[in-house]
């Protein structure tokens, strides 16, 4: 049964979330465990977006709440000691696409399912990327791309990952409205999906191990 935190959370019910978070906070609760929490509420609202009962609208609301839980978490967690993490993602919109609504909303779902994020932010030319990719060593890379005019950039990133040498070590997811299964085969990607939620399953398969990403992916083409 979830936490009292996770079911407002899943009911949006952002006041009293943010009120109890204050709270427990300072009171000296562990900002990991409420953290933890909260990310609960995130998975809940996950499986009622894939289930139709939530739209995007609500999406947006849930991202935007636990955003905020973070930021009021933030100067707790600082003397917490660093938090478990399940795998490293680089996000990014790259140059020609200056559109972020749903790679934020990605960011966030990845953070709530225990994913380091490094956002480097929209209109980012594919040399940025890489280099970025170079310093943090991800395991795994999004592009989001909401206009055709960034296919092109993407699969310029993708051609320097790989005379870098450091395609194969990472797993390459592309989403946005306007990707396809054709854009994906076009710039050399392992998943596409134009749906947020679906798309951080598939990182947290990615980590799980079980599976290869061919085997992953058929579970999303039948």
């Amino acid at each position: 049964m979830p936490d009292e935190l996770a079911t407002d959370l899943a009911d949006l019910e952002r006041d009293k979330i943010y009120k109890a978070v204050k709270k427990r906070a300072e009171a000296g609760e562990n900002p990991l465990q409420i953290l933890g929490e909260c990310r609960q509420g995130m998975k809940i609202v996950g499986d009622r977006f894939q289930a139709g009962e939530y739209f995007l609208s609500d999406m947006i609301i849930a991202a935007q709440i636990f955003d905020e839980v973070a930021s009021i978490l933030e100067p707790y967690l600082a003397n917490a000691g660093p938090a478990e993490t399940i795998g490293k993602v680089v996000l990014a919109t790259l140059k020609g696409d200056i559109h972020d609504l749903g790679k934020n909303i990605f960011a966030t779902l990845l953070n709530a399912n225990g994913f380091e994020v490094h956002d480097i932010g929209v209109d980012v030319d594919p040399v940025i990327l890489v280099n970025k990719v170079k310093e943090v060593q991800p395991d795994i890379v999004g592009f989001s791309a909401l206009i055709t005019s960034a296919f092109s950039s993407m699969k310029e990133a993708v051609d320097l990952l790989e005379e870098k040498g450091l395609r194969s070590q990472i797993k390459l997811i592309v989403g946005g409205g306007l990707t396809t299964p054709a854009v994906k085969e076009y710039i050399g990607a392992d998943f596409q999906t134009t749906d947020a939620n679906e798309g951080a399953l598939f990182c947290k398969e990615v980590m799980g191990g079980s599976k290869n990403v061919t085997q992953i992916t058929a579970t999303y083409d039948t």
